[in-house]
């Protein structure tokens, strides 16, 4: 007697549907009051499915979808939240996103989404695939069209404003202030069948693009400028540099010079003219200063030395420590860790940063994984691999330093 083929496990479970409901109960006022969040209702939904797509910029995008949206949402989430033993397990029972290998062509992750929508479910993602680190919309991969096209889904572009007001990824504190999050445009499938990949992808860009860099509202804290050094590190002075924060002020540990970051997001030099107005202007110089940068002049003595512990991540089960506070040390063509392991640049495929400063290096089939201390930039690690690709091999896009 045959075997029959192994029934295909539904991924849609009207448990997910209670936990949404038990959840919008809490968080609705959790975000109403912590992060001033206005969330406009989508009432035009009729019980129709949906792929969403939201400009990334807070921790807690995904819940604000999730209060606009009746019923379950399916988010697309990075390896990184399946890695965690039963934390994951948990979540996966809860709500079962849809996983991603981040910075990634990943076709698991597509069949996936496919297999949602035949099931009826409303698919949401952040096409960034990354937070904002200046509160400018950042780059959006071009293979967005192309996935929205093969689930031909009513697509919903939802926008969040304020978000890196109240909180900037390089932050530990929440600010007062206030976010707009609603659905900006519908675009329906018989629309969009008839736009090229190119249209279709403009009006996603335009849809979701969000510029914070400018002084039209208030964001107030005490530690205002607290970790921006895990964004920053490029002085506009010293050049490579390394910065210190302390409540509202940053301090270049090199000149010396000091910056205050007000609460409305702008920059002032102490006692000096500081020429960038906000961070996303200042953090703009920096990819600029990188992408001019000869990474292969810097591979005698390294341009950053920092410890770390060291991870090696088992994707979709747990994280396996390899050991605590490794130095770790950045030249221009590899990162060498202090227990002797070499990565050149050459033979990794990706460096990717999570969260607010973890770093995930992809290499010959590993997954390392960096997690520092409070003040640990891994953005650099990130900006100089991409550099050093940039200017190694033919890429198309020859300025994009990872974000």
């Amino acid at each position: 007697m045959k075997n029959k083929a192994k029934k295909k496990e539904k991924w849609i479970k009207l448990r997910h549907r209670i936990v949404r409901d038990i959840a919008f109960t809490i968080l609705y006022p959790y975000c109403y009051f912590k992060f001033g969040a206005r969330i406009k209702p989508f009432k035009e939904r009729n019980g129709r499915q949906f792929i969403v797509v939201f400009n990334h910029t807070t921790g807690f995008d995904q819940f604000f979808v999730g209060m606009c949206f009746k019923g379950a949402v399916y988010y697309m989430a990075t390896e990184d939240i399946f890695s965690k033993g039963f934390t994951s397990k948990l979540l996966k029972y809860l709500v079962n996103p849809i996983p991603i290998k981040k910075q990634t062509n990943d076709l698991r992750a597509v069949l996936n989404c496919m297999h949602v929508a035949c099931e009826g479910g409303t698919i949401a993602l952040a096409p960034e695939g990354n937070r904002t680190y200046s509160g400018r919309t950042t780059y959006i991969k071009p293979t967005i069209a192309q996935l929205v096209k093969k689930l031909k889904l009513p697509l919903a572009v939802f926008r969040i404003e304020g978000g890196y007001g109240v909180q900037p990824r390089w932050s530990d504190v929440i600010r007062a202030g206030r976010i707009n999050c609603y659905v900006a445009r519908v675009v329906e499938p018989e629309e969009y069948a008839e736009m090229s990949d190119d249209e279709l992808n403009a009006i996603i860009k335009e849809g979701l693009f969000v510029d914070e860099a400018r002084a039209d509202a208030e964001f107030k804290s005490k530690k205002s400028a607290e970790y921006l050094e895990r964004a920053m590190y490029v002085c506009p002075y010293c050049g490579l540099s390394e910065f210190e924060s302390r409540k509202d002020t940053v301090e270049c540990k090199k000149c010396g010079r000091k910056l205050k970051y007000l609460s409305t997001t702008e920059l002032s030099g102490v006692g000096f003219e500081f020429p960038y107005r906000f961070v996303a202007d200042w953090y703009d110089y920096q990819n600029a200063f990188i992408n001019k940068l000869n990474v292969l002049e810097h591979t005698d003595s390294p341009l950053y030395t920092d410890n770390a512990n060291l991870f090696e991540v088992i994707v979709y089960k747990s994280k396996k420590l390899i050991e605590k506070n490794v130095e770790i040390k950045l030249f221009g063509d590899r990162v060498v860790f202090g227990n002797g392991t070499v990565i050149p640049f050459s033979e990794a495929s990706v460096f990717t940063v999570l969260g607010r400063n973890k770093l995930n290096i992809y290499h010959n089939g590993k997954i390392y994984q960096l997690k520092g201390g409070k003040r640990f930039n891994s953005l650099k690690y990130m900006n100089i691999f991409y550099r050093y690709k940039n200017m190694t091999e033919e890429v198309e896009n020859g300025e994009f330093l990872g974000i």
